[in-house]
């Protein structure tokens, strides 16, 4: 399946959760869509629920299922506990660092400005959002894309960054300083019902 390009808020509503980790998606409407969204009230299964947490994590880092999978697998293979393992592979994502920095408001759009060329990952241009980075990595915005008025507008908007990165507005550049702890992720996501809907 294609990467999911329609809108956020519909699929935000469906799983009951802010992937755009703002709220706004589910302020005016919290219930699901759809004209029955409001009375569906029978329990979920269990799958049901382990279908949705994959969904919504899914969905917040805007990957195809083949893309999740694999990086599932991935963390499977390191040391630690397996689902914490995934949702570090996940911050770990060039485009969720360029997002963390502030150079975006949004995953998509971090996706878009590392597909146009705008990044460069220690001096090199890097245009693949899936590239994965390495603690110490440097982030920085093209010389020649300094001017852009979205990576400008996103940054000028910019109220906090994460404590796993760090960020110049001036030098425009940055440093993935380390991999995040669990509890500097979101605790709505039970990564653990992802760890039980792949073990089916």
């Amino acid at each position: 399946m294609s990467r999911y390009t329609g809108p956020a808020y519909k699929k935000s509503r469906r799983v009951g959760f802010s992937t755009l980790e703002n709220g706004k998606d589910l302020a005016r409407r919290s219930y699901k869509p759809g004209q029955h969204g409001q009375d569906r009230k029978a329990k979920p299964s269990n799958y049901s629920e382990q279908l949705s947490e994959k969904q919504k994590v899914k969905f917040t880092y805007g990957m195809t299922e083949k893309q999740f999978h694999q990086l599932f697998n991935r963390a499977g293979k390191m040391e630690g506990i397996h689902g914490e393992n995934f949702l570090k592979l996940l911050e770990s994502r060039l485009d969720n660092i360029v997002y963390r920095m502030g150079l975006s408001t949004t995953r998509r759009g971090a996706r878009q400005v590392v597909n146009h060329g705008h990044i460069l990952v220690n001096g090199k241009k890097v245009n693949i959002p899936s590239f994965t980075c390495k603690p110490g990595d440097v982030i920085s915005v093209k010389e020649t894309s300094k001017e852009h008025k979205s990576i400008k507008s996103s940054i000028e908007a910019i109220n906090h960054t994460v404590d796993f990165v760090n960020f110049d507005k001036n030098k425009m550049e940055g440093t993935f300083v380390r991999l995040p702890e669990r509890s500097e992720l979101s605790a709505e996501i039970n990564e653990a019902l992802i760890v039980e809907y792949y073990s089916r």
